[in-house]
């Protein structure tokens, strides 16, 4: 590792985009964490439900019959909620479920995009900023392939 001439440099933060090689590895694993994911979708749904019934059950039981207006009130109230909760799990669902399809159909050895981390570099009088802040590591099984700064070739 090269050291930092502080009188003549800066250290600044950049974005790094993460990109993965597809392979069959890679294509499985993300496969299993996005159903596992779904399974998980699949389990707050049913617990929504099990807590929203117990506590509609219980005020039900400990209410007068028949059913004060605002007794009522408190266990619509609650099924708005429960199903305001079911809704956005079953969004977050219906996301994993399209991603979960687009994986699927991805090439063997497409580079996609997987996140940004952030790193630090060093920049100094005649360096192109805008060329260092563009950076790509390219991972194929978890394992760095290539680190790409500067321009795409297209723009070259």
């Amino acid at each position: 590792m090269t050291s930092i001439d502080f009188a003549n440099q800066l250290l600044l933060k950049r974005t790094v985009n993460i990109k993965v090689i597809v392979t069959p590895r890679w294509k499985e694993e993300m496969q299993q964490q996005l159903q596992a994911m779904i399974a998980q979708c699949d389990t707050q749904i049913q617990q929504i439900d099990s807590q929203g019934n117990r506590a509609i059950t219980e005020i039900e039981r400990q209410s007068i019959k028949p059913i004060p207006l605002e007794v009522q009130r408190q266990i619509d109230s609650i099924r708005v909620e429960m199903n305001q909760k079911k809704t956005e799990v079953l969004q977050q669902k219906n996301q994993l479920l399209q991603q979960l399809n687009q994986v699927q159909v991805l090439e063997l050895e497409q580079e996609v995009n997987q996140g940004q981390l952030e790193s630090f570099f060093p920049v100094g009088k005649g360096d192109n900023l805008i060329a260092l802040m563009q950076v790509d590591v390219v991972l194929r099984d978890g394992v760095v392939e290539d680190i790409k700064v500067g321009f795409p070739s297209v723009f070259q």
